[in-house]
């Protein structure tokens, strides 16, 4: 946990000529605040993260995370230099989300979803 960003975007320099998309959660992009601020800095073009956040650690008991206390993410992200930051919290905003996903980057798209086990998919703990 903590890595997936950084993962992204090495590889987005790696690959300038393709599209890279990082889909992390929220508990996983507060343990790499710092990689915002890196990616901002150096500006990759391919590079889009998509962060699903429910609140809560899902991975290690589902604990509340920050962003569940007030932390907010796409502000992160827009305090530390991305120009392409939008918020999808309903069904009616994701047309915009996944727009924006297209936009050259760097793009950070935050999904806020609620916690609660998939109606669709059960976990085997």
């Amino acid at each position: 946990m903590g890595g997936a960003t950084m993962a992204g975007f090495g590889l987005a320099l790696a690959q300038p000529q393709r599209k890279v998309l990082v889909v992390t959660g929220d508990g996983d992009l507060l343990m790499s605040l710092g990689s915002l601020a890196t990616i901002a800095s150096q500006k990759p073009a391919n590079l889009a993260i998509l962060c699903v956040d429910n609140a809560h650690y899902g991975e290690t008991g589902n604990q509340a995370t920050h962003t569940g206390m007030g932390v907010d993410l796409a502000g992160v992200a827009r305090a530390c230099g991305f120009e392409n930051v939008t918020v999808a919290s309903n069904e009616s905003e994701l047309q915009s989300a996944s727009e924006a996903l297209r936009r050259q980057g760097p793009t950070f798209v935050l999904l806020r979803v609620t916690d609660g086990p998939s109606r669709r998919y059960r976990r085997n703990w």
